[in-house]
């Protein structure tokens, strides 16, 4: 048993990041014996954005512009970001009320909102106590990692 345990097989850690890579997945796991290895990518921004197709000359001004004009807001430091990608609902089930409102005051730990990732409803909790003075996703919106959510002041 203590043969077992000299290292990890590094180059089956490589090998399936190369599955990673060749099938876009974002998460393998692979258990042989008492060997669970488990090779993920979540929480990198890699995968978010579409690609901007380049002959298209006008569209690019159009598409600056677009990025640009929420930097001020990703530049706020109260602004509450997204720890991951996935797809942000405001409360708990459809048609319930949302977790919090614009003018809300919240505690720190209260949850702001659910982020679904992968099928696994992650809870988003407020990092400080104070009052909600924006919302700057709507429900069921795809996020991406970093977004700003919500502005706590």
């Amino acid at each position: 048993m203590a043969d077992k345990k000299q290292g990890i097989d590094q180059t089956l850690i490589r090998d399936l990041a190369n599955i990673l890579n060749e099938t876009d997945l974002t998460e393998i796991e692979v258990e042989q014996d008492d060997l669970r290895i488990r090779v993920s990518r979540a929480g990198t921004p890699q995968y978010v954005s579409a690609p901007v197709p380049a002959p298209h000359a006008v569209a690019a001004p159009v598409a600056a512009a677009a990025v640009t004009a929420p930097a001020a807001v990703r530049d706020n430091k109260n602004a509450v970001t997204a720890p991951m990608v996935g797809t942000a609902y405001l409360s708990p089930a459809p048609g319930a009320r949302p977790f919090v409102e614009v003018g809300s005051t919240v505690q720190e730990g209260q949850t702001l909102l659910i982020i679904e990732a992968m099928k696994t409803m992650n809870q988003i909790p407020a990092p400080r106590s104070g009052k909600v003075t924006e919302i700057l996703v709507s429900d069921a919106a795809p996020v991406e990692y970093g977004e700003p959510l919500i502005v706590i002041e």
